[in-house]
């Protein structure tokens, strides 16, 4: 099939499928004498699997392990389990912060008059230029400070 009708029948654009391929995700299609795709069902397969792991949040790193596992048939399920349970534990404290953020912006927000007075603390926080207000701290391992989801 061509790259449209694996397009199609991954879920996945030929634009991304095009871009796995480049990164090394998936393995190079074949190509016809006029230079065009060719994809097999097994390369759909495996499309699909990309998919599914990217609807979960996994990154390319994550998918590239994880691929390695799903076609190794003499793998340890606790491999599997563990890039899983890392997984977890960076969607929770992307979650953290996301919840944090969202209970800074909310105490700000009741703070706020939100009548025609100009003076506001949401203006004022985001306003606070002070040098200690953007120092970050580096993250402890397996947790996003202000990283990909």
């Amino acid at each position: 099939m061509n790259i449209g009708q694996a397009a199609i029948a991954s879920g996945i654009s030929a634009k991304m499928i095009r871009h796995y391929e480049t990164i090394g995700l998936i393995e190079a299609a074949e190509r016809t004498g006029s230079g065009y795709r060719v994809y097999t069902q097994k390369d759909v397969e495996t499309l699909r699997f990309i998919r599914s792991s990217r609807d979960l949040g996994f990154q390319v790193e994550q998918i590239k392990a994880l691929l390695t596992l799903w076609r190794d048939r003499n793998r340890a399920s606790a491999d599997v389990k563990k890039v899983a349970l890392g997984h977890v534990e960076e969607l929770e404290a992307k979650m953290r912060q996301l919840q944090e953020m969202a209970d800074t912006l909310r105490h700000l927000a009741q703070n706020c008059h939100g009548d025609n007075r100009p003076d506001c603390p949401i203006i004022h926080q985001l306003a606070d230029t002070g040098p200690e207000k953007h120092k970050r701290p580096s993250p402890r391992k397996g947790e996003l400070l202000h990283g990909k989801i």
